[in-house]
């Protein structure tokens, strides 16, 4: 039986022996401890105040309740104001690159005033004055021609030769020139745009570009004489390299396909006239991938927008 000193000797005596020996504690070692007193918040820190917290508290923010303000709406871009260096280009002067050029050394004026600040934009009713010259935009456009006989490319306008703008007058006030030359027994694909820069780079003797020709003969091609065409011509002390020259299927042997990568069709009839034949006719069916599907002769149309893209990408 226990009295009141066992009580107290256990609780002084063997009880303070157990917890130095490692035995069990008579109260748990992590027990929480109790929260202060709020102190109060109106002290400053430093001040007998809590330290104020600065990390992030769970709960303290939550992204779904933040009112999001609304996005400001997106200025609308006026169609009849451009970048100054557009501007001149479209003008046919130079190029953007080389536009930024005259810009930066000051010569280039917007109603009298001499601009050099790059990215600098001007209304399509502005004067602008480049280089001593006041020059005007024009959109760029391209229209694809079926050319029939009897029309040409040169500036001649005498008997039965006229001149193809006639066909793609109606088109647009635009003036537009034809990429290339064709005489008038010439038929098939022409390209008209007012773009110098295409016009100059399908200019260039390095066309990277395919046209593809169909050529019709005098007499039957012979086999050996296309096998040798097909290896490579030599016209003027230089060699021509053929892509493809083959007969068209269900056709005379006096049809020949021959693709090449000139556009001078002078050299599409020097080819087969070096081999003592005479052209009668010489029809472009496909240039640059465009083709005359849907688009009989005598007709034209406007070039869509991914077709301008792969010509500038030819």
């Amino acid at each position: 039986m226990n009295n009141g000193n066992s009580r107290k000797g256990g609780a002084s005596g063997k009880g303070s022996n157990d917890r130095r020996k490692g035995g069990t504690p008579s109260k748990p070692l992590n027990k929480a401890r109790k929260p202060k007193p709020a102190s109060d918040k109106s002290a400053a820190p430093g001040e007998g105040g809590a330290p104020k917290k600065t990390g992030f508290v769970k709960g303290s923010f939550d992204k779904r309740n933040v009112e999001r303000k609304p996005a400001a709406p997106k200025k609308p871009s006026n169609p009849d104001e451009l970048r100054l260096n557009k501007f001149i280009a479209n003008s046919g002067a130079c190029s953007r690159r080389d536009a930024d050029i005259y810009i930066q050394s000051g010569n280039v004026k917007v109603n009298g005033v001499v601009v050099t600040e790059m990215g600098h934009r001007v209304l399509l009713t502005d004067k602008v004055e480049f280089d001593g010259s006041v020059i005007t935009p024009e959109k760029k456009e391209y229209v694809l021609l079926n050319k029939p006989k009897n029309f040409t490319t040169s500036g001649e306008d005498a008997g039965d030769m006229r001149n193809v703008a006639e066909l793609v007058r109606g088109a647009t006030p635009t003036k537009l020139h034809p990429i290339g030359r064709m005489d008038k027994n010439t038929t098939g694909l022409l390209i008209f745009t007012n773009d110098t820069d295409m016009i100059r780079k399908f200019g260039l003797p390095n066309q990277k570009s395919f046209k593809i020709y169909q050529v019709t003969l005098d007499k039957n091609l012979r086999f050996e004489d296309l096998e040798k065409i097909a290896s490579g011509v030599m016209l003027d002390g230089h060699r021509l390299f053929v892509d493809e020259v083959t007969y068209i299927d269900d056709q005379p042997k006096t049809e020949i396909g021959i693709k090449l990568r000139t556009q001078n069709v002078k050299v599409v009839r020097a080819i087969f006239e070096s081999f003592k034949y005479d052209v009668l006719r010489v029809d472009r069916v496909s240039y640059a991938g465009l083709t005359k599907k849907n688009l009989p002769r005598g007709n034209y149309r406007f070039l869509t927008e991914q077709e301008i893209i792969n010509l500038k990408n030819v």
